[in-house]
């Protein structure tokens, strides 16, 4: 696969709208599947919209678990993201692109501490409106287990937690696999 891509210039960009004005092609005014579909209120539909916004507002309690986790390698690239979050978005996250607004470092905590830690870090994030944060995991080995154990609860927690839309391994000069950049979701935002 070439991984080399062509950039459009100026002129070939204004060619390619003036061919789809000529051919007829009109924007899309709104971004939903079937905008001319009206939507079904019903009861049960209702309910269970309040409760997914209800639930939504769980960050202020601990959201993530103190259980067994699914070991990762010190160097493994971590990465996730919710199924429709755009790829453009994901794209800039893993290149390094977004900015991040917020940084945490967990060197030397214990389990437990880097938990209560990571989950105040994200409360504070959210009621901050911030968008996008380091968090620095490390990749050491843990005395008692045969895998880097913060990195692999990060990994764990930071699936769990609501606000989190997507999260992925550092660029190399901001820690690269031993830590994640996290994209949060806004209040208001789906």
């Amino acid at each position: 696969m070439n991984q080399n891509r062509h950039h459009l210039d100026d002129d070939e960009i204004s060619a390619f709208r003036q061919a789809l004005q000529q051919a007829g092609v009109k924007p899309i005014k709104r971004n939903r599947a079937d905008p001319g579909r009206p939507r079904r209120e019903e009861a049960a539909a209702a309910a269970r919209r309040a409760a997914a916004q209800s639930a939504g507002d769980d960050s202020a309690s601990g959201r993530t678990s103190d259980g067994r986790v699914e070991a990762v390698r010190p160097s493994e690239y971590l990465d996730f993201a919710l199924p429709d979050l755009p790829w453009r978005t994901r794209s800039r996250l893993k290149r390094g692109e977004m900015a991040w607004e917020a940084g945490l470092d967990l060197h030397g905590y214990t389990l437990e501490e880097a938990r209560e830690q990571l989950e105040g870090f994200l409360r504070d994030a959210a009621v901050e409106r911030r968008r996008c944060l380091l968090v620095v995991h490390g990749k050491a080995w843990g005395t008692d287990g045969n895998y880097p154990v913060l990195k692999s609860h990060v990994n764990a927690w930071l699936r769990e937690w609501p606000g989190v839309l997507a999260f992925c391994s550092a660029v190399e000069a901001e820690g690269g696999t031993g830590a994640v950049y996290v994209l949060l979701r806004r209040r208001g935002e789906r």
